[in-house]
């Protein structure tokens, strides 16, 4: 763990543009973070759950202009729901 020195110098340095996110998950989400980082060459759970994201906000914008893609995201927001206990931590 950070000295609380070296938590502050981060945290002055970064403050503008960057928040910690402590994300409490079920070990399954956890190992899908792991997996996707593998997957996608990505830096980390981290960067991971950035990539997810970025993913999300692209399914949004081609749901604009896709009716398909809209029926999908829709699918998957109505699964997530229906087995929320499944996935909430």
């Amino acid at each position: 763990m950070a000295t609380s020195e070296a938590q502050k110098k981060w945290r002055d340095k970064h403050r503008l543009v960057k928040k910690q996110l402590n994300v409490m998950a079920r070990k399954s989400t956890h190992d899908d973070l792991d997996e996707f980082a593998s997957e996608f060459r990505l830096r980390g759970k981290a960067e991971a759950v950035s990539f997810a994201c970025f993913v999300i906000r692209g399914l949004i914008q081609r749901a604009d202009y896709n009716k398909e893609m809209a029926q999908m995201l829709k699918d998957f927001s109505d699964a997530y729901h229906r087995d929320r206990d499944i996935y909430a931590p």
